[in-house]
């Protein structure tokens, strides 16, 4: 009986990091966004790292349109340690209103996370976007590397927010 009481906590665990979509507490998202504007190319200049991501460089996202009004979302990085290009897929909604920028993504059938754009250039060239909870960022740019001062700027952003950005991994790209 012991291994299903135990079978049973991590599948709920499971179920509440997997279905996790709303940005974390005192966290403002981007209102006024166009998706239209967002779609493309993003070079992902920083993250909080994680398994998915680790020790991946020349990390991108690429954005587009889905027949089913949805966002098809394409990561794609060189892992040095295995010497080959990696890709992933996946698929996102809005979780409201297509002016706010908080959308849940998944990656792995019916587990979706969220993934809020908290800091967005006016002209779209950068972003600042989070998961679910403090332990996912990522700075994003339209460009391989930022200015020193849009760095700056979105630094104190997300340190404003409570992220620990002394634990940002700067991503090696072209």
């Amino acid at each position: 009986m012991r291994i299903w009481a135990k079978l049973g906590v991590f599948i709920s665990a499971l179920l509440s990091v997997g279905c996790s979509i709303n940005p974390p507490e005192n966290v403002k998202v981007v209102n006024n966004f166009e998706l239209n504007r967002y779609l493309g190319t993003w070079y992902e200049v920083a993250r909080l790292d994680h398994g998915f991501e680790r020790g991946m460089e020349q990390v991108t996202a690429n954005y587009s349109l889905r027949n089913d009004g949805g966002v098809k979302v394409i990561n794609r990085g060189f892992n040095p340690a295995k010497n080959k290009w990696q890709q992933s897929e996946g698929k996102g909604y809005f979780t409201g209103p297509t002016s706010r920028a908080a959308l849940k993504v998944s990656f792995f059938g019916p587990f979706y996370g969220g993934y809020n754009v908290i800091e967005l250039d006016k002209d779209y060239q950068y972003a600042l976007v989070c998961g679910p909870d403090k332990s996912y960022l990522w700075i994003l740019s339209r460009t391989p590397q930022l200015d020193a001062g849009v760095k700056q700027h979105l630094l104190e952003t997300a340190q404003r927010y409570g992220f620990d950005t002394d634990k940002l991994v700067w991503v090696k790209q072209p």
